[in-house]
């Protein structure tokens, strides 16, 4: 029954807990037994909340009393270990920050909080949520539970590995440039990073580079995906990036797509990429076509023409260091080995800085040229399934290149802001998931969620495949 309880979505178990057919305390308990079997060997949470117990309890005698109830009520959640969390410890990944313990929750947590859920613990992440694969000198390395020699992806992948494994049903985490979507495409589940100014950024670190940063869930299931947006979206009147827009509100998906325009490709901007992810992309354009879209391949000449790779690694080297450097003088020695290397890099010249923000602003308004004959991007959510830990050079297809080409494919879009979705939608020949990303207009995650809610019924589950062991089978 455990078991089955930790494979349940979060939609699922609020509304069992709703209608008393399980309870808080049931569920909290089978998550517990679920973290005892699976954690010591994914090292996915790293610091669990020792009132969580205490929480479920409350949350039981609430059902009980027969009050009304939130959204979430009952439902267990993580927390990227950079997002903050009253009372907790919140390292960041970085010996730096060990013992740092905030004095209020990030908004994104308050929300969740009063929406009923029941938050487990936080999730490891690298050292300032500034890498692409999860590691660091505090907690050590998260591994993928599909297969232990590679990586859940970063810089959530803590999240996603606890997730896909059934130590949580839904979590929070961020993206700079694929932190969601990355590790939801390793991990085999679903990741959004919204619309830019969709969810407060208040109690996230670091407070760098705001203007591309995003904070957003990963779930097992699209529609809670939706129903977590519904209830942490929306401005708080702290974060100046909180754009003040109606808040969003989850519509029930419908297999019908018929009329929705879409452009897909894998090449230009995402390419090379592996020829399993070629061909999962190329499905999943076929499937949407025969669910009534109209689909189209698209070239995306600005984003070849703008380079979203030297733009990002311009802006984000020369603002990350200016923010960072005051922070780190002196300790440097105390960072993570990935870290180091990176902050050992020669920084951009003020020309380079300078040319990369102009060419931003032309890839911005080059993207929105697409938005007028398509309703939806579908492309790659990065260019090889989960890859080997410490793989640097990335190796696709027999090229190498450096590892930060890991967030190719994912990149464009922090820079745009645009909303985009990671979903599972087929597998590589030696059984790791391979998901597809859908992209689109600003503030239309309603349009975003309908094709991958309509791919993820084509799909499954995959916490269902995957046992305590964590060996998996490919059988639906």
């Amino acid at each position: 029954m455990s078991t089955e309880l930790t494979c349940l979505d979060a939609t699922q178990l609020a509304s069992k807990i709703r209608s008393k057919a399980i309870s808080p305390v049931e569920v909290a308990q089978a998550h517990l037994q679920r973290i005892e079997a699976m954690n010591p060997r994914l090292n996915a949470i790293v610091t669990p909340n020792p009132f969580f117990m205490d929480e479920a309890r409350a949350a039981e005698e609430a059902v009980m009393s027969g009050i009304a109830l939130g959204p979430l009520h009952g439902v267990p959640f993580t927390i990227k270990d950079c997002i903050d969390t009253r009372g907790l410890r919140t390292t960041r990944g970085s010996k730096l920050f060990s013992n740092h313990v905030p004095t209020a929750d990030a908004t994104v947590v308050t929300r969740l909080r009063r929406a009923g859920g029941i938050f487990i613990g936080k999730t490891n992440m690298p050292e300032f949520a500034l890498w692409w694969e999860t590691d660091n000198v505090v907690f050590g390395r998260t591994v993928n539970p599909w297969n232990h020699e590679r990586t859940p992806g970063g810089s959530s992948g803590g999240e996603a590995a606890a997730i896909v494994s059934g130590m949580s049903p839904l979590g929070m985490g961020s993206d700079l440039g694929g932190s969601i979507r990355e590790p939801a495409n390793y991990c085999g589940i679903i990741g959004l990073k919204p619309t830019h100014g969709r969810v407060p950024l208040t109690g996230h670190w670091p407070d760098t580079l705001l203007r591309f940063m995003h904070v957003g869930p990963l779930a097992r299931s699209v529609r809670d995906i939706a129903l977590s947006l519904s209830v942490v979206a929306g401005p708080d009147g702290r974060d100046p990036y909180a754009i003040p827009v109606e808040s969003y509100k989850p519509t029930k998906p419908t297999p019908d797509l018929a009329g929705m325009r879409v452009g897909w490709t894998t090449d230009g901007p995402f390419a090379p990429a592996a020829s399993s992810v070629k061909k999962v992309v190329a499905s999943a354009a076929n499937a949407l076509a025969e669910l009534g879209c109209t689909v189209e391949e698209v070239a995306l000449d600005s984003m070849i023409r703008e380079d979203p790779q030297r733009i990002s690694d311009a802006v984000y080297a020369t603002e990350g260091r200016h923010y960072l450097d005051p922070l780190i003088r002196g300790r440097e020695h105390e960072l993570a080995p990935s870290m180091q290397r990176r902050l050992g890099l020669p920084l951009p010249t003020q020309q380079d800085y300078l040319d990369a923000v102009e060419s931003l602003e032309r890839l911005k308004a080059g993207f929105l040229t697409l938005w007028d004959r398509h309703d939806l991007l579908l492309c790659s959510a990065g260019l090889v399934p989960a890859h080997p830990h410490d793989q640097n050079p990335l190796v696709v297809e027999g090229q190498q290149m450096a590892g930060r080409n890991a967030l190719r494919a994912t990149i464009p879009f922090d820079l745009t802001g645009s909303p985009a979705i990671s979903v599972p939608f087929g597998w590589s020949t030696d059984g790791l998931p391979i998901g597809v990303q859908l992209v689109g207009r600003h503030f239309d995650e309603d349009t975003v969620l309908r094709a991958a809610a309509a791919l993820e019924t084509l799909h499954g589950q995959p916490c269902k495949r995957l046992n305590l062991n964590g060996s998996h089978s490919r059988a639906s």
